[in-house]
């Protein structure tokens, strides 16, 4: 490998706050923001929305969705007539 060209690889902690689910892994992504880790080193986290802790995919859940009144105007611009 070249050297100076390629991004850093190293260890990243990915944490998905709503399903309380963290795993530690390399990436090239880096943050500012770090956690300590099970091993007690420190290591910079990068928060993510959804992850196979919370995926309704995965966890077999589905979450609502405010979908009142959309088969109702559907229908209606969608009429035959």
């Amino acid at each position: 490998m070249k050297k100076d060209i390629h991004p850093r690889y190293e260890p990243v902690v990915f944490r998905d706050r709503a399903a309380g689910f963290a795993i530690l892994t390399r990436s090239t992504r880096s943050s500012d923001t770090t956690i300590e880790w099970e091993d007690g080193d420190t290591y910079p986290v990068i928060d993510v929305e959804i992850s196979s802790a919370s995926h309704p995919f995965y966890t077999g859940t589905s979450r609502v969705v405010d979908t009142a009144g959309r088969v109702e105007r559907f229908q209606r611009r969608y009429q035959r007539g």
